[in-house]
Protein backbone atom coordinates (compact mmCIF):
# COMPACT_ATOMS: atom_id res chain seq x y z
CA UNK A 1 0.00 0.00 0.00
CA UNK A 2 1.35 3.41 -0.91
CA UNK A 3 1.67 6.13 1.69
CA UNK A 4 -1.49 8.16 2.29
CA UNK A 5 -0.84 11.91 2.21
CA UNK A 6 -3.44 13.76 4.31
CA UNK A 7 -4.68 17.22 3.37
CA UNK A 8 -5.41 18.05 7.02
CA UNK A 9 -4.71 16.58 10.45
CA UNK A 10 -6.68 16.43 13.68
CA UNK A 11 -5.08 15.43 16.99
CA UNK A 12 -7.69 14.25 19.50
CA UNK A 13 -5.33 12.47 21.89
CA UNK A 14 -6.55 12.86 25.46
CA UNK A 15 -10.18 13.22 24.34
CA UNK A 16 -12.73 10.53 25.18
CA UNK A 17 -15.64 9.60 22.95
CA UNK A 18 -17.82 11.14 21.77
CA UNK A 19 -15.44 14.12 21.38
CA UNK A 20 -13.05 12.53 18.84
CA UNK A 21 -16.06 11.75 16.62
CA UNK A 22 -17.67 15.18 17.08
CA UNK A 23 -14.40 16.95 16.24
CA UNK A 24 -13.83 14.63 13.26
CA UNK A 25 -17.29 15.37 11.84
CA UNK A 26 -16.73 19.13 12.09
CA UNK A 27 -13.29 18.93 10.44
CA UNK A 28 -14.42 16.62 7.61
CA UNK A 29 -17.27 19.03 6.82
CA UNK A 30 -14.62 21.70 6.13
CA UNK A 31 -12.80 19.52 3.58
CA UNK A 32 -13.43 19.51 -0.14
CA UNK A 33 -14.57 16.32 -1.84
CA UNK A 34 -11.64 13.92 -2.23
CA UNK A 35 -9.52 15.49 0.51
CA UNK A 36 -8.13 13.32 3.31
CA UNK A 37 -8.12 13.94 7.06
CA UNK A 38 -5.69 12.16 9.40
CA UNK A 39 -7.13 11.76 12.90
CA UNK A 40 -4.70 10.83 15.69
CA UNK A 41 -6.48 9.37 18.73
CA UNK A 42 -5.67 7.40 21.85
CA UNK A 43 -9.26 6.44 22.74
CA UNK A 44 -9.57 2.77 21.68
CA UNK A 45 -13.23 3.17 20.63
CA UNK A 46 -12.56 6.23 18.44
CA UNK A 47 -11.61 4.23 15.29
CA UNK A 48 -14.79 2.13 15.57
CA UNK A 49 -17.00 5.19 16.10
CA UNK A 50 -15.37 7.09 13.23
CA UNK A 51 -15.72 4.05 10.95
CA UNK A 52 -19.43 3.67 11.77
CA UNK A 53 -20.04 7.37 11.18
CA UNK A 54 -18.10 7.34 7.89
CA UNK A 55 -20.23 4.49 6.53
CA UNK A 56 -23.47 6.27 7.49
CA UNK A 57 -22.33 9.66 6.17
CA UNK A 58 -20.98 8.32 2.87
CA UNK A 59 -17.36 9.20 3.62
CA UNK A 60 -14.57 6.65 3.32
CA UNK A 61 -12.08 5.19 5.79
CA UNK A 62 -8.86 4.69 3.84
CA UNK A 63 -6.84 3.12 6.66
CA UNK A 64 -6.56 2.64 10.41
CA UNK A 65 -3.01 2.24 11.67
CA UNK A 66 -2.21 1.42 15.28
CA UNK A 67 1.11 2.28 16.89
CA UNK A 68 0.99 1.11 20.49
CA UNK A 69 -1.95 2.94 22.06
CA UNK A 70 -2.13 5.56 19.29
CA UNK A 71 -4.55 5.18 16.37
CA UNK A 72 -4.14 6.99 13.06
CA UNK A 73 -7.38 7.05 11.10
CA UNK A 74 -7.45 8.29 7.51
CA UNK A 75 -10.84 9.56 6.33
CA UNK A 76 -11.59 10.75 2.82
CA UNK A 77 -14.45 13.14 2.23
CA UNK A 78 -16.68 11.91 -0.56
Amino acid sequence: MSEIIPDDTLDVRGECCPYPLILTKKRVEQLKSGEILLITADDPVAPQNIDSWAKKSGNKILAVKQDGKIFNVYVQRI
